[in-house]
């Protein structure tokens, strides 16, 4: 179906001419605005240009967000059209790609009866019409991005002041592709992780004076640091996380077992706050020294270690054999435990150097096994003892503490105040226990007085 931007509007009732008397036939009738438009005018479109003024000094760069539509969405998606409906301009369609640069459309409300359409980019400004729009945007695209589907992150600003537009900036942007299409440039493909070529590289920087068939102590400890680095802040936030949980069911214990000792109960509350906030920071030092320990040394008694790096080298051989002597010169090579791991690359190295990497990446792929092991073993126990310690010991303390101190607003004085409440029921009391034994002693008065009588 075609597409046009024209309105009509159709009505079975025919219109009737609006004359409006003019007491002065021989003045011209100056036409006045409506109060809300004077009143836009006067307050909203200042503010509206001055938008546009920091829009053209770029202080969007500086981190100052400025009011803006943007429309985001896959190629073709009908993202132009959005924008169309509410600009009420035609944009350029097709098929494939067709917003390939930031289309910026400054929409201005005018009183004028003929619009004023122009684009911007760079230091060129060119007039346009309303028909001629989607043609200019196309040119200008031509200029900016190329005659291709290419795309570019250079504006261009579409002004239109024309009358029933709204007062408003938008940004159109070029569609996400998921593949190139023609024209396009191909995404450069990422780099998965070429085998052995860390601890190749790692071996070349450290080279010493040795026999060959001895891995550098210095160059395990290089590659295993970069192992512990990969991972020293997961511990971390793991014990803020449970410390933090822990904080939550603290404080809910503590306002459920104090409401009834409303006189301690902020004592106890900054007691437990204090507490928490002291053995948070103590647990979390204590997880770096765990995970900086495994920096230090390569050591273990677990005789897994020996056992997993047996079964890894015994392939060592066949391994270096078709990087170096297979005649076929394979891409892959099947390695137990690795899967198919990429070999050509490897081909430029001495056997010395491979047999060197091959070695100390069965010897790191052994060892960080236990490393990880020993890491959240030492973590689940710390945390075990940290937890049973605050309940048993520390808590008890740390009240004790809080409530004794007159510095801290506790002390024992303060416990044994009353609160206004219990003050005020115990004074109502004590006058009713008084006037209750005023009226005793009247009563008895006349009960005495009337067995008196009774006695005549």
């Amino acid at each position: 179906m075609g597409r046009s931007n024209k309105h009509v509007v159709t009505s079975t009732t025919p219109s009737l001419p609006i004359v409006q008397a003019n007491p002065h036939p021989h003045k011209d009738v100056v036409p006045t605005e409506a109060p809300i438009v004077s009143s836009y005018n006067d307050h909203i479109r200042p503010l509206l240009d001055t938008v546009d003024k920091l829009r053209n000094l770029n202080v969007m760069q500086e981190g100052i967000q400025l009011p803006t539509i943007v429309v985001v969405g896959d190629q073709s998606s009908g993202k132009s059209s959005v924008l169309e409906s509410l600009a009420g301009i035609s944009l350029p369609r097709g098929q494939g790609i067709c917003t390939r640069v930031p289309l910026v459309m400054r929409l201005q409300r005018s009183r004028s009866p003929e619009p004023e359409i122009w684009l911007e980019y760079g230091d060129k400004i060119v007039p346009t019409d309303e028909e001629h729009i989607a043609q200019t945007i196309c040119a200008a695209t031509d200029v900016i991005a190329g005659s291709g589907k290419g795309v570019s992150d250079t504006p261009l600003t579409l002004h239109v002041k024309k009358a029933g537009v709204p007062d408003i900036t938008m940004v159109d942007l070029p569609g996400i592709n998921r593949v190139p299409v023609n024209g396009q440039p191909a995404q450069p493909q990422a780099v998965t992780e070429e085998f052995l070529m860390d601890e190749i590289k790692v071996l070349e920087e450290r080279k010493c004076i040795g026999l060959p068939n001895f891995i550098p102590r210095s160059s395990f400890l290089a590659i295993l640091t970069q192992h512990v680095d990969g991972i020293q802040d997961k511990p971390v936030e793991f014990i803020k996380e449970i410390w933090d949980y822990i904080e939550v069911v603290l404080s809910s214990v503590i306002t459920t077992y104090s409401d009834n000792f409303p006189q301690i109960q902020s004592s106890i509350k900054r007691a437990g706050r204090n507490l928490m906030s002291r053995t948070k920071d103590r647990s979390v030092n204590r997880v770096i020294e765990i995970v900086e320990m495994e920096k230090l040394t390569d050591y273990t008694c677990n005789p897994d270690y020996m056992t997993s790096w047996t079964q890894k080298t015994t392939s060592q051989q066949n391994f270096i054999n078709s990087v170096l002597h297979d005649e076929n010169k394979p891409e892959n090579f099947a390695l137990p435990g690795f899967g198919d791991v990429k070999i050509s690359h490897l081909r430029k190295y001495h056997a010395h150097l491979l047999q060197q990497a091959f070695d100390m990446k069965m010897s790191i792929t052994s060892y960080w096994t236990i490393v990880l092991r020993r890491v959240v073993d030492n973590l689940a126990l710390y945390l075990q003892f940290s937890v049973k310690n605050l309940v048993n010991s520390q808590f008890q303390k740390e009240i004790v503490a809080e409530m004794v101190d007159p510095r801290a607003g506790g002390g024992i004085d303060r416990m044994l105040e009353e609160s206004p409440s219990v003050a005020s029921k115990r004074e109502k009391l004590k006058n009713s226990l008084k006037l209750l034994k005023e009226s005793k002693d009247v009563v008895a008065a006349i009960v005495d007085q009337n067995s008196v009588y009774a006695d005549r």
